[in-house]
């Protein structure tokens, strides 16, 4: 399965894709509606504490990213999401996510993670 990162307000629903939100907000000025076709997935977005500390500028990007991996290591939580997906028989798994840097986010990072489960 391809998985891959959108940002939630560029996307638009496409056949043969599994797209969720993987924030644990919902995001700003986007109506339930414009996301009819993706399901919301709280569960796999780095908690509260450790967003809202990188958030405030308190932890680097690579200590962000280290401390929310092992966040997903120990959670159930990714791979019930790699299993949702399949079982839907969807070929692209697309994480939603809200934030304006496209590189440095959570989503990328839970990409990567789900990568190296579902090979």
């Amino acid at each position: 399965m391809d998985i891959r990162t959108e940002r939630v307000y560029d996307w638009s629903p496409d056949a043969g894709e599994y797209a969720t939100l993987v924030d644990r907000l919902w995001p700003r000025g986007v109506k339930k509606a414009r996301l009819a076709g993706a399901s919301w997935d709280k569960e796999v977005a780095p908690s509260p504490d450790l967003r809202k500390r990188f958030h405030a500028g308190t932890v680097d990007f690579p200590d962000f990213a280290g401390e929310y991996r092992a966040e997903l290591e120990g959670s159930d939580a990714p791979a019930a999401l790699v299993n949702r997906a399949t079982a839907t028989g969807a070929h692209t798994l697309v994480l939603l996510f809200a934030s304006k840097d496209t590189a440095h986010n959570h989503a990328e990072v839970l990409a990567d993670y789900l990568r190296g489960i579902a090979a």
